[in-house]
């Protein structure tokens, strides 16, 4: 550490970590390993547990902590990050296990875990459910990034019987990890992450199988908006059978709300010259546009964006030359996403500006030879 209490980290100096080490991360996939990654990073000791070696010595290879040996301190805080069917498990025996110790966990459900310990009469006075809103399609310690969870929502879910001290000790990590802090009790947790995360992710497989049986020349159709609602369709199924398991009443409340939209939408497309059709049409989707518009964009702000369209040559450097000149014109770069044209050695790289430099950067973008749309 540097005498000015900051240290050299990837993106250069930063302050003096927060977290009191050591922590002890209990499963080394995505998760755990992230925040593993993210703590050494702001140099906090961390150690890893999994039950499986081979999972545990992958994330140790990887930099996201070491192995924990019997005569290791007792660790100060305890990071559970197992899946969720087995997360009351893995909170009772931290607790159990490390008594001096405040435990949090970061299952994408808090509501089923919370009872099912309350249910043990296990002592909840060191325990504090969190939940950091990230994540990737693919899971595992190959998969860990350090700058994970930076300026996502992290939910902490605490009691009136919860400590100063514990949640102090939960926050820090949170914020060492560069999250956003956000409390909520379990049930607001529960339902709210039904509807922005379980329910797309349901919608989104669901979507992706309807392909399944097509052909590939429909297949070779397939553009960005087939991209953006599938994506999170590659996710890991055995994962998600124990999350919409755990929260299955607010998942099915949503489903069946959207099932009734769905047949609403089918019912007047069946006639649609029908009196009062078009409009019953029209305001299920501009309800979508009202939708879209509340999600937060930047910095956790809904404003919304221009995007620009840029055809870029399908060779080695070309958006690194986008990129640059972009900075060169002082055009900040608000979002970014890259598609290809299927048989054709061109991309198309959208860019999201604010919409009062959105008129300037095309022309001046056109001025150096780059093609818009």
């Amino acid at each position: 550490m540097s005498g000015n209490g900051t240290r050299n980290g990837l993106y250069g100096a930063q302050p003096a970590a927060r977290t009191r080490g050591p922590v002890h991360v209990i499963g080394s996939g995505l998760l755990g390993a992230s925040v593993g990654l993210g703590l050494r990073e702001r140099g906090v000791d961390v150690t890893l547990e999994d039950l499986s070696p081979t999972t545990v010595a992958l994330a140790a290879d990887y930099g996201a902590g070491r192995v924990r040996a019997a005569d290791d301190a007792e660790p100060t805080i305890v990071v559970v990050a197992t899946p969720p069917d087995v997360t009351a498990d893995a909170v009772e025996r931290a607790l159990a296990t490390y008594p001096n110790a405040v435990v949090t966990d970061v299952a994408s459900v808090k509501l089923a875990p919370l009872e099912e310990l309350q249910r043990r009469g296990v002592d909840l006075t060191n325990y504090v459910g969190s939940h950091p809103m990230a994540g990737r399609e693919r899971g595992g310690a190959i998969m860990a990034r350090a700058d994970l969870f930076t300026a996502r929502p992290w939910v902490i879910c605490r009691d009136a019987e919860t400590p100063a001290e514990a949640l102090a000790h939960v926050e820090d990590v949170a914020l060492d990890l560069g999250g956003v802090l956000i409390e909520m009790t379990p049930e607001e947790h529960d339902r709210s992450v039904g509807l922005v995360s379980h329910l797309p992710q349901v919608v989104s497989s669901l979507l992706a199988a309807r392909l399944v049986p097509a052909t590939e020349q429909a297949i070779g159709l397939a553009g960005a908006g087939l991209r953006d609602t599938t994506r999170i369709a590659a996710s890991d199924p055995e994962l998600w059978i124990q999350i919409l398991g755990a929260n299955r009443e607010p998942v099915t409340e949503l489903l069946d709300a959207l099932a009734g939209d769905i047949a609403d939408f089918a019912d007047a497309l069946r006639d649609p010259e029908r009196v009062g059709t078009k409009r019953r049409i029209a305001d299920l989707l501009s309800a979508g546009n009202a939708g879209v518009a509340r999600i937060p964009g930047k910095h956790g702000s809904s404003e919304r964006f221009t995007t620009i369209t840029v055809l870029i040559d399908d060779t080695p450097g070309q958006l690194a030359r986008l990129l640059t000149e972009l900075g060169e014109l002082g055009i900040n770069m608000e979002d970014l996403r890259l598609e290809h044209s299927p048989g054709a050695q061109i991309g198309f790289a959208e860019i999201a500006v604010l919409p009062e430099v959105a008129e300037r950067a095309v022309a001046d973008l056109v001025e150096r030879g780059w093609r818009t749309l």
